[in-house]
């Protein structure tokens, strides 16, 4: 960073700090809410051992936000931990309003101890379950909650009004130091922290050590229907979810309704939201309610009691069941691709007609890919550092966020070199490639620019580079895409597009590349701003499976970003862990401030 560059960027802060946060009414549209996120340590046990975590509001999962489409929502989050965080919506598009995305390095710099900022959250076509989560580094292991959009008074759901609903939060525990574990393996190249359990509201179930007298439990009347709404916060894992002796209709994923379809489970990948119709329609009694992982990269699993998570649904009145519930039959074996697939190709969008982009402008081939960094410690010796990439780009965050660069024209910060396709073709889903097969990308910060109103297909492939190929669920920020197709095996530019779903593909803002497969998704670049997209499997993004889009604004007012607040935090030129903290070497390999 040149001289220029840092009194550039202090001249750039200074503006961002003056006066408080200023609100314009004018933007406002629907209710208006407001809420207080208060961050600090509470003790939790779990799995025989307590351990301090970073909660919202004393609660884990943290609060649930009720609104209604078209609510806007301003949240002030009080950070008393002892480490920076920031906030993101995650599925609310947030129309021209990229300032309160909450993307670390991205949109934002994080919310220091001791600090405070309040986020502006503008709902628009989001109808269904959202989420909000940490978005800095792990923080959203433990930092995390459901939103619940209603429709908008006057109108209602598309299938009959539930008696009642429930909210279910899938998630990861860990009983040791998160962020200790994180740096010391980022620093000393080893693979990242694997979960000890899953959780069902914060617990893990009879089937994990101290853990049943605290198991999860749900009453229910007979024959009332619930809309559940399943959120999968997990930190790396895609999990199967199913309910003793009960089928439930889905009807909705990542605030977009679906064509109902009845099922015994459900696939739920990390950062996905669906909704679904339980009916208490069995006799009184207790099932168990449970989750396992998808692993999409292994062939077989053992010790599965350790990784079965459980909560119990209990029918009110009086019952004679025996005391030990029936677990769920139709929950798939971890293994189980088959199933996986069958139920993504069950997603079918309700809409008619569905407005997909007809007319693209950008088409964009995009490998993802898990790789390795060789990093020269001496003369003689080398390291071996984990790495992840999209078409051999390693994302490398700058110390100030991209939005700020952008806004204010300040140089230095990212390139605009984001290619199209990968450098090199091969066969991407090859098993025992050849060590030179891309196994090592550049690392930068390269974004993608897109015309306003512009029409973008991707088509996301999977590799097996280092015989690593796993199921990818990407993320897009500030917009929803539509699912075309998925497929097995390299992509066919001339035979797959015809078995794309051009009469009712789901609309998503979170969808899996398959394992050794691609996925082809189309969306419409209508939200100016800097939006990140990204693996939404927490080890991957951390090694640099991400990149960002700008989008340009367009010819008025009301197709441009939107003002900047008074108040953003503060941006510092050096946040970064370096590795002689852990190693012999000066380098600086991975953008953490843990």
């Amino acid at each position: 960073m040149t001289a220029m560059a840092v009194c550039a960027m202090k001249l750039l802060i200074s503006a961002f700090a003056v006066g408080l946060l200023l609100l314009s009414a004018s933007i406002v549209h629907g209710d208006v809410h407001y809420h207080d996120f208060v961050l600090k340590e509470k003790n939790y046990t779990r799995l025989c051992s307590t351990k301090s975590m970073l909660v919202v509001n004393d609660s884990f999962p943290g609060p649930t936000i009720y609104v209604k489409k078209g609510d806007t929502l301003y949240v002030n989050v009080y950070n008393q931990g002892s480490y920076g965080i920031t906030i993101h919506w995650h599925g609310v598009k947030q129309p021209r309003n990229p300032w309160f995305d909450g993307t670390e390095y991205v949109t934002q710099c994080k919310i220091s101890p001791g600090t405070n900022f309040t986020y502006q959250v503008l709902f628009s076509e989001e109808e269904g379950s959202l989420w909000w989560h940490a978005h800095s580094e792990w923080a959203r292991y433990s930092i995390h909650g459901v939103i619940v959009i209603h429709p908008a008074d006057g109108t209602s759901y598309p299938f009959p009004q539930p008696d009642g609903e429930k909210v279910i939060v899938l998630a990861s525990w860990y009983t040791e130091d998160v962020y200790a574990s994180i740096a010391e393996s980022l620093a000393e190249g080893r693979d990242l922290l694997a979960s000890e359990a899953y959780t069902i509201n914060g617990e893990p179930g009879d089937f994990c050590d101290c853990s049943n007298e605290t198991t999860y439990r749900w009453a229910v009347d007979h024959g009332k229907t619930y809309l559940v709404r399943l959120l999968n916060a997990d930190m790396n894992a895609e999990l199967f979810f199913a309910i003793a002796d009960h089928n439930v209709t889905i009807v909705g994923s990542d605030a977009a309704y679906l064509k109902p379809f009845s099922s015994e489970f459900v696939l739920i990948s990390p950062g996905q939201t669906i909704d679904v119709l339980l009916t208490a329609n069995q006799p009184l009694g207790r099932y168990y309610i449970a989750a396992r992982q998808y692993y999409s990269s292994m062939f077989k699993y053992s010790g599965y009691d350790q990784t079965n998570a459980t909560a119990i649904l209990e029918y009110s009145g009086n019952d004679t069941s025996p005391s030990t519930p029936v677990f769920p039959s139709g929950l798939p074996p971890y293994t189980d691709y088959e199933a996986a697939t069958s139920f993504v190709k069950s997603l079918r969008n309700l809409i008619h007609p569905v407005d997909i982009p007809m007319n693209i402008t950008t088409r964009m081939f995009i490998t993802v890919s898990l790789n390795q960094f060789m990093l020269k410690i001496n003369d003689t010796t080398e390291e071996v550092y984990p790495s992840a990439s999209v078409n051999n780009i390693s994302w490398y965050n700058p110390w100030t966020d991209v939005l700020q660069a952008y806004y204010r024209n300040v140089s230095g910060f990212y390139t605009t070199d984001f290619p199209d396709d990968p450098p090199t073709f091969f066969n991407f889903t090859q098993h025992n490639l050849p060590m030179n097969t891309t196994v090592e990308p550049e690392r930068g910060t390269k974004v993608k620019v897109l015309e306003y109103n512009e029409e973008v297909e991707i088509v996301f492939q999977g590799t097996d580079v280092m015989n690593s190929s796993i199921d990818h669920p990407m993320h897009l920020h500030g917009h929803s895409f539509y699912v075309l197709g998925t497929g097995f095996g390299i992509y066919n530019n001339e035979t797959d597009p015809l078995t794309f779903n051009l009469v009712d593909p789901p609309y998503q803002n979170t969808a899996s590349v398959p394992k050794d497969g691609w996925l082809a998704i189309r969306f419409r670049a209508n939200n100016p701003g800097v939006w990140l997209w990204h693996c939404h499997l927490d080890k991957h993004f951390t090694w640099g499976m991400n990149a960002v889009f700008i989008v340009k604004n367009g010819g008025t007012e009301d197709t441009s970003i939107r003002d900047p607040p008074a108040y953003m935090p503060p941006c510092y030129p050096d946040n970064k862990l370096w590795l002689k903290e852990y190693s012999d070497s000066d380098e600086k390999l991975y953008s953490t401030s843990m």
